[in-house]
């Protein structure tokens, strides 16, 4: 869509305002709202906001930035009133000079992808954020409680949370996130709501999207949605798995498919996996940001710890699907440790670059630990078949960062330190509690 288009559509939609969305370091959205009026001039010149207010920015003598409207992702947002209709747009950030600001997230992803965009590569990604929906507190509850007493897959009837994620999908739907399914997750109150695989870009923006949309609609039947990867101690935490595929731009083929291949994978797709397997001790330090993150990644709650990968094998960090004949699109690499606490945009730069390293140096994906449940093995057995751990905290993950090249790389030094100093900070905070 050009400034053109989105001019037309607009006025068509009778939007009243609109909002200008970009991320901070750590994922938050944040916004800069204009009565639409104002749109053209933005189109043409951009909207100036204060850096240096943001989480991981810039210092107070160098605040200045500049938002770009990307038409493409435009929506309007399906909760507001009709007389005071609201849609927003995603942005890019620039320095006064006109230049890409080095600390926008949104930024680190586009300047990946440009570089698989020469050798005629997409890279594919379907998200699955899970979360928990909790009913408020009584005032004097020190946890809000579960909205319902369902279970994975169930259904009924009168079940309050059939009423809203059919709320949220229809709303989703509408902001075209091309909504596949919805369903109860395992513990009390936990849901997923599956969206179809897109470009990453597309893809980190639509994880954004669900996350605000889902906390307004909750919030419309009183209820709070919660991202937390471990919000409640001793059920199943929310994960983010990320299914992955590299795809030829030009033919349209999928690179992960090789049909003379028992697996049906290709060279390309095992030195994939080997890539990510080969930096995911520091790649944990982005798509597991958060002290809370590793309350989630410890056994007993099909939560990855061990670093391997399968076939159809969920207590291994990599798995691949059961391949069905004639669905050679559907080949893919499903990464299962990232969670929705991520920013969605420094964690697919960061898993592309581990992926992009292992394919340029041909590295051999090791042996799949198909038919072998991970979490009944003890610490010998795992080291006889060379399975390493995750790292056990925040910490850990963020030393393993550190010494990570090719992901420090990826992210830019700016974003690097940026996250690295915040997390670190986030963490002693956290001790301290």
């Amino acid at each position: 869509m050009d400034s053109k288009e989105l001019l037309k559509r607009v006025k068509e939609d009778k939007v009243k305002f609109l909002s200008l969305q970009f991320t901070d370091v750590l994922g938050a959205v944040k916004s800069v709202d204009m009565p639409i009026r104002r749109l053209e001039d933005v189109l043409e010149d951009g909207a100036w906001f204060d850096g240096s207010s943001v989480e991981g920015f810039a210092r107070i003598q160098e605040s200045d930035m500049r938002l770009k409207i990307d038409p493409d992702t435009y929506a309007v947002l399906p909760w507001s009133a009709d007389d005071a209709k609201r849609a927003r747009v995603f942005c890019d950030i620039y320095t006064p000079a006109g230049d890409p600001f080095p600390g926008d997230p949104r930024g680190a992803l586009k300047r990946i992808l440009k570089k698989i965009e020469e050798k005629n590569w997409k890279f594919n990604i379907g998200p699955e954020p899970e979360f928990f929906l909790f009913k408020g507190t009584d005032g004097k509850s020190v946890h809000p409680a579960p909205h319902d007493t369902g279970g994975y897959f169930d259904f009924s009837s009168f079940d309050e949370a059939v009423v809203v994620r059919t709320a949220l999908m229809d709303a989703l739907d509408a902001m075209g996130l091309d909504v596949e399914v919805g369903h109860h997750e395992v513990a009390l109150g936990q849901h997923e709501i599956d969206f179809r695989f897109a470009d990453a870009l597309k893809a980190a923006d639509n994880v954004l999207t669900l996350k605000y949309t889902v906390k307004a609609i909750a919030a419309q039947h009183g209820l709070t949605a919660s991202f937390m990867p471990k919000p409640v101690y001793g059920i199943n935490g929310s994960g983010m798995h990320c299914h992955q595929s590299l795809f030829d731009t030009k033919t349209g083929n999928n690179l992960f498919f090789d049909a003379k291949d028992e697996a049906r994978l290709s060279p390309l797709a095992y030195s994939f996996i080997a890539g990510q397997l080969a930096h995911a001790r520091a790649l944990a330090g982005v798509v597991a940001p958060t002290v809370n993150s590793y309350k989630r990644l410890v056994p007993g709650y099909e939560a990855p710890v061990y670093i391997g990968w399968a076939q159809q094998n969920r207590s291994a960090l990599i798995r691949i699907p059961r391949y069905t004949e004639g669905r050679d699109k559907s080949v893919r690499a499903e990464l299962r440790f990232p969670d929705p606490s991520c920013n969605p945009y420094m964690a697919f730069t960061a898993m592309l670059a581990a992926a992009l390293d292992g394919i340029d140096k041909k590295m051999e994906a090791p042996k799949p630990l198909n038919n072998i449940n991970l979490y009944h093995l003890n610490k010998e057995e795992r080291t006889k078949l060379g399975v390493t751990e995750l790292p056990g905290s925040l910490a850990e993950s963020l030393g393993e960062l550190e010494k990570d090249s090719v992901l420090k790389e990826a992210l830019g030094e700016f974003l690097f330190e940026a996250t690295y100093a915040l997390n670190t900070k986030n963490g002693m905070i956290s001790a301290c509690v």
